[in-house]
């Protein structure tokens, strides 16, 4: 459904996801990953209890999506890593046991903002911010020295609405402030976490 342009921003949590190394593989490949993507994310949504009613279509980011969910009291910002993310790790494992040629993990950002839409999509701050995330070079360092199907960042909004607040199925321990961004003349500083399964200890941050 197409959402015609606001002279305001609509408030969104986001949800950024882009697949590792997605370059080296052939075009046909790629085809094939992002059907699986797109299915896996709806799965995962649909886990969380978040139906395609309480988010917008997923944006398409090539080898990635962007998901938007609208602030309804069915889809609260802590599903989004207590339910969300790990269930789209469990699918991702699921799916590389049964498919081990179509295989593929992916580095995921949490943030919420203000996001403009026009009609070519969403797009603003806020969007930038998760993007720039999901692409950090940290980011995609960390997901290089574990073996888990997944690294998160969580941008500073949500580290300070949701995780610090360690609501229940958040331990708010298992993140670290360790991945820098730049948009503009902000600097910001996402957290990471990484699931336990599958991460090699010795390489958390200090």
């Amino acid at each position: 459904m197409s959402i015609p342009a606001q002279p305001l921003p609509l408030h969104r949590a986001m949800v950024a996801v882009d697949i590792e190394g997605s370059t080296t593989r052939t075009n046909p490949a790629r085809a094939r990953l992002r059907t699986v993507l797109f299915e896996l994310l709806d799965e995962a949504f649909l886990t969380g209890g978040i139906t395609k009613k309480f988010r917008d279509g997923f944006v398409d980011r090539g080898d990635g999506a962007l998901c938007l969910i609208r602030p309804v009291d069915q889809a609260p910002k802590p599903v989004l890593l207590t339910t969300v993310v790990p269930a789209l790790a469990e699918l991702l494992d699921k799916h590389a046991e049964s498919h081990p040629e179509l295989a593929f993990r992916l580095r995921v950002a949490v943030h919420a903002g203000e996001v403009h839409y026009d009609s070519h999509g969403p797009y603003g701050e806020d969007v930038d911010i998760v993007c720039r995330f999901v692409d950090a070079r940290e980011l995609r360092r960390q997901l290089s020295i574990t073996a888990a199907p997944l690294v998160l960042v969580i941008s500073p909004e949500i580290h300070r609405s949701v995780v610090r607040h360690g609501y229940p199925g958040i331990d708010h321990t298992a993140y670290f402030q360790t991945v820098p961004i730049k948009v503009g003349t902000q600097r910001l500083r996402g957290w990471l976490h990484v699931p336990e399964a599958g991460h090699r200890q010795e390489d958390m941050p200090a």
